[in-house]
């Protein structure tokens, strides 16, 4: 009987092979009593699978960020053409998120260096539609309510688009989970986005300093 498992949070992989210890393996690393062992792996994003379906990527022209203390949903609209829908949800975790803001950053300044800012679009009108009436605007179809899950990003760019690839890295294959297309316009006010919904997050899900209690237990 073999036993495996993966630990995605520090890289590592884990096997027990009751049967047959060694199944033509390189000789692993020193095993517990319980003949358990973990051996390291890593995935390099730009080798990441690209499944046929996600190829083509999901068009955005802006995100809508929702948050928990363990997460973040990040849903990419679709405003150009009615009906308006949720192009695009992706499932990461804080420290995913602030990769994503870092890799958006770069980018960003990369291309500006190289082809100038981005067109400034309109600002948005001075109401600002609750979420309830963006939900209501935008349609989220059945087979993306629970979003696609990804622990590592990539961003690049085009004179004229920006891609984002959102990856998971499990064993055996790193595979993008969502890939998401946008016009560079679109891209500072994505940013902007995102910023801002990690800082309320830091706001929100942050420990006090040491000897303060947390708001509301005083």
């Amino acid at each position: 009987m073999a036993i495996v498992w993966l630990n995605f949070n520090s890289g590592t992989l884990g096997h027990m092979d009751s049967a047959n210890p060694q199944s033509g393996q390189p000789d692993p690393p020193p095993a517990s009593e319980s003949g358990t062992y973990t051996q390291q792996f890593q995935h390099q994003p730009v080798a990441a699978r690209v499944p046929e379906r996600l190829s083509r990527g999901a068009l955005s022209t802006g995100v809508l960020v929702l948050d928990s203390p363990n997460e973040f949903v990040l849903d990419f609209l679709q405003g150009l053409t009615r009906p308006f829908q949720i192009a695009a949800r992706v499932v990461v975790v804080p420290a995913v998120m602030e990769q994503f803001i870092k890799a958006l950053t770069d980018n960003l300044a990369k291309y500006t260096q190289n082809f100038g800012a981005p067109m400034t679009l309109p600002k948005p009108p001075p109401r600002r539609p609750t979420i309830a009436e963006i939900y209501e605007n935008f349609k989220l179809s059945d087979d993306m309510h629970s979003g696609a899950y990804a622990n590592s990003v990539m961003v690049g760019h085009s004179p004229a688009d920006f891609f984002f690839d959102f990856i998971t890295g499990f064993y055996p294959t790193a595979a993008v989970s969502a890939r998401v297309i946008t016009a560079a316009p679109f891209v500072p006010r994505i940013l902007d986005t995102l910023n801002m919904a990690s800082q309320q997050y830091q706001k929100r899900h942050s420990p006090p300093p040491t000897g303060e209690a947390p708001p509301g237990t005083g």
